[in-house]
C-alpha cells in the first residue's frame, strides 16, 4: 500500500478517527549555539524526561529556531508565517515574517519549511528560509533582519529548486559549524523514485547542498566541494542518493553531520558522517535502508551504508532532532534525539566521535505520544524542543528525584 505524506497522515488519521564554527574559508570564529554560561543542573537523581508545554495551538510548526543566548523562539508555520515565542510562552502579536500570499500550503509536504539566522546575527543581520511558492517549486531566499521582524524589501533569492511533485521536498536548511549553509533536499516525490533523482548529480534534487553565501552573489561555491571539477555534476552537491532528508543536524562537538532520511516501503535510516566526507553518495533509490530496494540485487559498492536502519514497525516517518549539547541534562550529553510522526513516540542514543550510535534510549513511558512530531529544535540554551502538527511546542525537561 502507498504510504502516506507525513503532513498528510494527521487528515487521515482525524477522518479516520567546543571551537566554535568558522565562516566561509575558515577565518572567522563565531559562537556555538550552547550556552558557555549555564548553570548547574538541579540537585536529585535523573529519573527520567518530561514535556513542558511551552506554547500550543500555532498551527503546523514546520521547524524551530533560536538564536543561542537568547530566550526567543521562532517557530515556523507550514502557512508561510514565523512566529516569535518569548521566554514565557508568549507569542509576539506580529509575526517576524509573513509570506503566506507567496506560500503554496498544499496541504501535503509543502509550504514554508525551515529558517536559518546567519551565524554571526545580528551583527550580521541576515536569515534564510525555505519554502514552496505557490507553483510548488523550492526556494531559498535572504532577508535581514532584527530580533523582532524580517524586512521584506531587502529579499536576496539564493537558489530556486523546480519540484515535480507536491511531496518530498526537504526543505532543511542550517549552517555548519565550516560556516557554509547546507540544505537538504528530497528526490521530488513519485513512488521509487519516479523522476530518477536520487542518483543523478546533474540535478539538486535528493541531496545535500552546500554553498557559500558570504561570498559571490548570490553564493559561491567552497572549494572543497566534491564535484566542483567534474563535468555535467551540479558543483553545490556536497552529497546524494537520499530520498526525504527532511531533517538534519550537526554536532558541533564532534564534526559530524547527522541526517534523518525518510524511507518509503520498509525502512526510514538515520546517517552519519563526517563532514569532510565530502561526495558520499546514501544510496537511494539503489538502497533503501540495509537492503536493496527492488528485492532481487543490487550492487552496493561505493554507497554509505545507514548508522541506523529502522523497520517499519511502530513508525512511519522518521523526524530527526539535534545533538542534544545543553547543561540542564548533563547525563543526556551528547545524545542525538529522534522522533516519528505518525506515533509520536521519541528516542534517543548517544553519539560517539566515530560516527557510530550508542544504545537507543526510549522515551515514550515517559513522554508518552507527543501528537504528530513535525520537527525538534533546541533554544538559545541548548535545550531539546520539539513541535508537532497540532501546533503545540514543548521543552523537554529532567525529572530527578527528591535526594
Amino acid at each position: 500500500m502507498r504510504r502516506l505524506s507525513i503532513f498528510m497522515m494527521l487528515a487521515f488519521v482525524a477522518a479516520a478517527c567546543s571551537a566554535g564554527p568558522r565562516i566561509g574559508p575558515g577565518t572567522t570564529t563565531v559562537p556555538t549555539t550552547t550556552s558557555t554560561a549555564a548553570p548547574d543542573p538541579p540537585p536529585g537523581r535523573f529519573v527520567g524526561l518530561a514535556a513542558e508545554t511551552v506554547a500550543a495551538e500555532l498551527g503546523a510548526v514546520t521547524d524551530l529556531v533560536a538564536v543561542p543566548g537568547d530566550d526567543r523562539i521562532y517557530a515556523v508555520l507550514k502557512e508561510g508565517r514565523i512566529l516569535v515565542i518569548d521566554g514565557d510562552g508568549n507569542v509576539a502579536v506580529e509575526p517576524f515574517l509573513d509570506l503566506r500570499g507567496e506560500v503554496g500550503d498544499d496541504g501535503a509536504e509543502q509550504g514554508m519549511l525551515g529558517l536559518a539566522f546567519h551565524p554571526r546575527f545580528p551583527a550580521d543581520p541576515r536569515v534564510y528560509v525555505t519554502f514552496t511558492d505557490t507553483a510548488g517549486d523550492l526556494h531559498v531566499v535572504a532577508m535581514r533582519a532584527d530580533r523582532d521582524a524580517v524586512n521584506r524589501r531587502t529579499r536576496q533569492e539564493i537558489l530556486t529548486v523546480p519540484q515535480p511533485h507536491q511531496y518530498h521536498q526537504g526543505g532543511g536548511i542550517r549552517f555548519g559549524p565550516d560556516g557554509y549553509l547546507w540544505v537538504s533536499l528530497g528526490d521530488g516525490g513519485g513512488i521509487g523514485d519516479k523522476y530518477g533523482n536520487g542518483q543523478d548529480r546533474s540535478t539538486l534534487l535528493g541531496a545535500i547542498v552546500r554553498i557559500d553565501v558570504d561570498s559571490g552573489s548570490p553564493y559561491a561555491i567552497p572549494p572543497d566541494n566534491p564535484f566542483v571539477d567534474t563535468p555535467g555534476v551540479r558543483p553545490e552537491i556536497w552529497a546524494y542518493g537520499l530520498r526525504n532528508p527532511w531533517r538534519f543536524t550537526f554536532d558541533r562537538d564532534g564534526g559530524l553531520l547527522v541526517i534523518a532520511d525518510v524511507g518509503q516501503y520498509a525502512w526510514e535510516e538515520i546517517d552519519v558522517v563526517d563532514i569532510d566526507e565530502a561526495g558520499a553518495n546514501f544510496g537511494w533509490p539503489i538502497m533503501e535502508g540495509p537492503e536493496c530496494f527492488d528485492g532481487t540485487g543490487c550492487d552496493p559498492t561505493g554507497l554509505i551504508e545507514p548508522t541506523l536502519p529502522l523497520a517499519h514497525e511502530g513508525l512511519c516517518a522518521l523526524i530527526g532532532g539535534p545533538v542534544y549539547r545543553g547543561a540542564a541534562i548533563p547525563e543526556l550529553q551528547g545524545h542525538y534525539f529522534y522522533g516519528d510522526f505518525c506515533v509520536g513516540w521519541v528516542r534517543s542514543a548517544p553519539l560517539r566521535a566515530t560516527g557510530s550510535l550508542g544504545s537507543v534510549r526510549h522515551w515514550r513511558s515517559d513522554l508518552g505520544d507527543l501528537g504528530n512530531i513535525t520537527t525538534f529544535g533546541t533554544d538559545g540554551s541548548g535545550e531539546v524542543l520539539i513541535a508537532n502538527l497540532e501546533g503545540t511546542i514543548y521543552r523537554l525537561v529532567a525529572e530527578r528525584s527528591a535526594g
